[in-house]
């Protein structure tokens, strides 16, 4: 689903600086008088690159009119200007913002997906790692990017999540969310997993495994992806579940509708009662899993919603980071 920004008063394009040689902040800005507008900036600060572009990033948008908000984590040694504040890192951090920016690479632009959907407000991705699908710009573009968010140019989408629940004897003991996938993997390195696949109240396979994906199409080209499960374009609603190195006859990649619920049993095994596996929700939330537990996930109530420059079809998307071979194709014309 997709919608436009707040339109804001025709302002000059920025022009074609670049990163590299771009000195002067855009001109547009708030009119005097207008309601302050503010952005949270999440950086990866452990990336020089990444320090300097934010330290850009803050002075331009200052220049414009536009607060910035730096995590108290992120400022150690940095100077951001007095157009920045430094905010905790926690709900609050997001209040009265109107888009989170992030500069990093795929960790932190999940870190920054969390604060944007907790405020239910957009994220607008810089990426500065290998392949960065989350990641609307890349870090060349810096200049074009806080020309839009000045003048409020940029599309919004929504990425449909997961609700993943955590049961024991029928009773709830932990639950969270995630935007890439829900994973179950192995506790012990020595011994497998084994769990009991069921898929809308009736059971589908018993596997000996390595882990389970439970993926969205957002994470499909993420953890799915590398054990072997298929792309899926973001506009497709579907739930997925890919097996990762079962020893079983029948254990193929499924996609399931966006109504289902898919389960995971966690079978007793050979294991104690340390418990037998792990579940790990985008790379960043877990929860050790004792043996007899079950694993609900199921369409997310609230999804994540990401800022769009461009209108590229996400085939070519696809092929921008995979780097695919596409030479000698000729477009065909009706």
């Amino acid at each position: 689903m997709t919608g436009t920004a707040p339109s804001a008063p025709d302002a000059a394009e920025p022009g074609d600086a670049t990163y590299a040689d771009a000195t002067a902040p855009p001109a547009a800005g708030p009119q005097p008088g207008a309601t302050k507008r503010n952005v949270l900036m999440v950086t990866h600060t452990g990336r020089v690159e990444a320090r300097d572009a934010s330290h850009k990033v803050a002075h331009w948008l200052a220049a414009a009119g536009i607060g910035v908000r730096v995590l108290a984590d992120e400022v150690d040694g940095l100077e951001f200007g007095p157009g920045a504040w430094i905010v905790p890192d926690d709900r609050h951090a997001v209040e009265d913002c109107e888009l989170v920016v992030v500069l990093g690479g795929d960790g932190t632009l999940l870190r920054g997906a969390e604060l944007a959907r907790a405020a239910d407000i957009p994220m607008l991705g810089v990426n500065l790692g290998r392949v960065g699908f989350l990641a609307e710009a890349e870090l060349e573009d810096l200049h074009e990017v806080v020309g839009r968010i000045v003048d409020q140019r940029y599309t919004v989408e929504e990425r449909m999540t997961l609700d993943a629940t955590v049961l024991l004897d029928g009773e709830v003991i932990w639950r969270t969310w995630a935007l890439n996938e829900a994973s179950i993997e192995k506790r012990s390195r020595e011994r497998m997993i084994e769990v009991l696949i069921e898929i809308d109240g009736r059971p589908l396979s018993r596997w000996g495994c390595d882990g389970v994906v439970l993926a969205t199409p957002t994470g499909s080209t993420a953890y799915a992806f590398s054990g072997g499960g298929p792309v899926v374009w973001p506009e497709v609603e579907a739930l997925l579940l890919v097996p990762i190195s079962a020893h079983a006859l029948f254990a193929r990649p499924l996609v399931a509708a966006p109504t289902s619920l898919l389960a995971i049993e966690i079978e007793d095994g050979h294991v104690g009662a340390e418990g037998t596996g792990v579940l790990w929700c985008d790379g960043r939330r877990t929860f050790e899993l004792p043996a007899g537990s079950r694993v609900e996930v199921r369409r997310g109530e609230r999804p994540v919603r990401l800022a769009r420059l461009h209108d590229a079809p996400f085939t070519d998307r696809l092929v921008a980071k995979f780097a695919l071979p596409v030479n000698g194709w000729r477009a065909r014309h009706p």
